[in-house]
């Protein structure tokens, strides 16, 4: 294809020449790929470098705790460590399950992490709804509550919650480990911000069609709300499902242990801690949570990145 267009007009005679545009620099217009100015983007590389450099640093400890349950006890405490087992076996795994009723634990850890992700999905969701698309009196003064309660440590309420929970007579039951726990200040404050991304006109619109308040929340707003639902629950079901303390307090009997609780009580001796019972333990209480972070894995991604653009 010609450089220069020669158009002709309809008499016949030759029109002169058509340059194609110039830009400032003196070019022909194309785009320019190779160059990169002060201040454009740096190479791809170096952001693939980085993400690289930081992905071996938080990998390295779980890749090391995963190789590590299947080292014996004397290659485990050798200096310098190793990466490799020497001797790779499963006698840790073998003594985790023949020293403690694991099916008794796992199935305590089970039922109290799915109670309390449950309760936080269908609570935070409801009162997160109410202070994002309702209009009432202290409505401002009650999401400052909220946020302030995001701010006070958990050691601080401790004593006064296990007070509470020990008067109700909950002391070493599954409702004790549950309860306090069902609606948290994080998950009210991460579903009103995701709501206040919601239309007014679609739930007016639903209003109008004569639907109800609570078949709006359930037919309309929860179906958009997926993205948010799954990070909620993902972020609740792992903070119940590694809770140390508050089980430790509240459980004073073996049928009542969660598997942190129990591992930390059957791997720790009186004079020595057995660290192929624990990092093998470790490996097992890992696994659930990154199944469920697989499965959800999509709209955790969609659901922070919608939360966090308010």
């Amino acid at each position: 294809m010609s450089a220069t267009v020669e158009p002709t007009a309809r008499s016949g005679s030759q029109l002169p020449p058509v340059e194609p545009p110039t830009d400032a620099t003196g070019g022909t217009g194309r785009r320019r790929t190779h160059e990169t100015g002060f201040g454009e983007a740096r190479p791809h590389w170096l952001a693939y470098l980085v993400l690289g450099v930081g992905l071996i640093v938080v990998t390295s400890p779980f890749i090391w705790m995963a190789l590590s349950s299947l080292k014996s006890e004397g290659e485990i405490r050798q200096v310098p460590p190793t990466w490799i087992p020497e001797a790779p076996t499963l006698d840790n795994f073998r003594e985790l399950f023949d020293r403690l009723d694991f099916t008794q634990f796992f199935t305590n850890s089970t039922v109290v992490a799915l109670a309390v992700t449950i309760g936080n999905v269908i609570f935070c969701s409801m009162l997160g709804y109410v202070l994002a698309k309702s209009d009432f009196a202290g409505k401002k003064l009650l999401f400052r509550l909220v946020l302030g309660t995001l701010m006070v440590p958990g050691m601080v309420t401790l004593v006064p919650l296990f007070v509470l929970v020990a008067n109700m007579g909950l002391v070493n039951t599954y409702f004790g480990l549950i309860l306090p726990f069902l609606a948290a200040p994080f998950g009210v404050f991460l579903m009103r911000q995701f709501f206040l991304g919601i239309p007014d006109e679609l739930i007016d619109a639903a209003r109008v069609d004569g639907a109800s308040e609570a078949r709006i929340f359930v037919q309309v707003v929860m179906p958009l709300a997926k993205p948010a639902l799954a990070t909620l629950a993902i972020l609740t079901f792992l903070g119940s499902w590694n809770n140390f303390l508050w089980p430790l307090v509240v459980a004073t009997t073996e049928d009542k242990y969660t598997l942190p609780v129990a591992l930390a009580l059957y791997s720790t001796g009186q004079n020595q801690t057995d660290y192929g019972l624990l990092l093998a333990g470790a490996v097992v209480v890992v696994v659930p949570v990154l199944v469920v972070f697989l499965i959800l894995q999509r709209y955790f991604v969609q659901g922070v990145a919608l939360t966090g653009i308010k």
